[in-house]
């Protein structure tokens, strides 16, 4: 089952993007909460040492103060991070000096609480800057801290959550691929069983049948592609005992009926009733010539035959040596001209034999004494191509629109006893077969009839 996009494909497709919306709606929130809890947690975490500091800076004793520096110290060892003090008087308790025009302690002993991610100046890198100040039990501001933490383990933190959960989505699709394309392959399968019955009766096998397998929708079709098939089986059925019945009747009274004419003519001296008698006969020629050109469109028409590789060289070479003795006869010349004596078509049995009978028949018919027929064969575009050129009159262009109707018959083409169905079995046979014929004006000013059909391989 094939198209653009194959049935197949579309459902694997489909499954696969549900269940990449479904990752998408909930792994994406969920990366996202657990980001902002991790900044969270920092935040928490600075705030808290921070104020544990400003408690003893607040204090103002000597062992508060040895407690800060050792608080100060332990932080910058455990943590990537640093924590800085700054008196109200512009002093540093610690070791390490502080920027006095920092905006965090500016704010800090302003009594304000500074939270900000940005550049860390202690850091001399990108981080969460906290700063609170330090209040004495009479709620003046004694001083301030600064706790400054780096962004960058939460930004790797971060990476491994969100590449943990891409890698993750990926997996899951990969899996759902090969479910998807599972369960699809299962689903479209009744659907692949009854392509294949519609393939054969399209190679003519009327006694295929599906399994009414599967889904009740697919059931329902299998039921009715089943019914389907009986009812062409028993009409072509029917149309072929027609075909055969008609082909007897119609032609044991023809046949009878010119064997009176003939004993007429044999036993009469007049002149006139000769005439009247030949006559007669002549419609009753054209009308047994019309009754076998009506029941051979109509086997054409029935046929369903598979077609099959032949060789076009052999059929050309065969039916020209049916036809040479047609042709000395009217003093015409047949040749034949290969391209390529390999090449092989796809057509049904014994069409190409027919399509070239009447084909030359035509051409025989209009071609002038001491003329020629020319049989040739190359290989198209996709298709093997045989035409057939005579040295004729021609036709017109609106004549050449018309030559394939049924019972048309160009004055220049046919003679009185024509039935003006040839070139309607022509097309019948090669487009039954999937090919082409088409009518233009050969170089020698006659007809040319170009018939292409499929190539074929062995």
């Amino acid at each position: 089952m094939t198209g653009s996009v194959s049935l197949n494909r579309r459902l694997v497709v489909s499954y696969v993007l549900l269940v990449a919306i479904a990752i998408f709606a909930f792994t994406v929130p969920v990366a996202f909460v657990l980001t902002g809890q991790l900044r969270g947690d920092v935040e928490t975490s600075a705030q808290r040492e921070a104020d544990t500091a400003a408690l003893l800076l607040s204090a103002g004793d000597a062992p508060s103060r040895q407690a800060l520096v050792r608080l100060a110290e332990a932080y910058g060892a455990e943590t990537p991070g640093r924590l800085d003090a700054l008196l109200a008087d512009g002093t540093s308790p610690l070791r390490e000096p502080v920027a006095l025009d920092d905006p965090a302690f500016r704010a800090a002993l302003a009594g304000q609480v500074s939270v900000s991610w940005g550049p860390a100046a202690a850091l001399g890198e990108d981080g969460l800057v906290l700063a609170v100040p330090a209040k004495d039990s009479a709620g003046r501001v004694a001083g301030a801290i600064r706790v400054s933490y780096p962004s960058a383990p939460l930004a790797a933190r971060q990476l491994q959550i969100w590449g943990f959960r891409a890698v993750l989505a990926v997996a899951v699709l990969i899996v759902a691929a090969f479910l998807g394309a599972f369960f699809a392959r299962r689903l479209i399968r009744p659907f692949r069983e009854l392509t294949q019955m519609a393939g054969r009766l399209r190679d003519g096998d009327l006694a295929a049948r599906a399994e009414e397998s599967g889904p009740v929708e697919t059931r329902t079709l299998a039921r009715t592609l089943n019914n389907a098939a009986e009812t062409i089986d028993t009409l072509v059925s029917a149309q072929r005992s027609f075909i055969a019945d008609a082909s007897h009747q119609l032609r044991t009274p023809l046949t009878a009926l010119r064997l009176s004419l003939d004993n007429i003519a044999d036993g009469t001296g007049d002149p006139e009733t000769r005439e009247d008698v030949d006559l007669a006969t002549a419609e009753v020629v054209r009308m047994s010539r019309l009754v076998d050109g009506l029941l051979t469109l109509a086997k054409a028409e029935a046929s369903v035959g598979a077609a099959e590789p032949v060789k076009i060289a052999d059929v050309v070479a065969e039916r020209l040596d049916a036809w040479r003795a047609v042709a000395a006869e009217r003093g015409v010349e047949l040749r034949q001209e290969h391209g390529d004596a390999g090449l092989l078509v796809l057509a049904g049995p014994g069409h190409l034999e027919q399509v070239l009978d009447n084909v030359l028949s035509n051409a025989l018919e209009v071609s002038p004494h001491g003329g020629a027929v020319t049989v040739s064969t190359h290989r198209g575009d996709g298709h093997g191509v045989v035409e057939v050129a005579d040295e004729g009159p021609g036709m017109t262009e609106a004549e050449r629109h018309r030559a394939f109707d049924r019972f048309w018959r160009g004055q220049a083409r046919t003679g009185p006893s024509g039935s003006g169905l040839g070139l309607a079995i022509v097309k019948q046979l090669v487009t039954d077969d999937g090919g082409a014929v088409g009518l233009d004006t050969a170089a020698s000013g006659g007809l040319c009839v170009r018939i292409g059909l499929p190539l074929g391989h062995r």
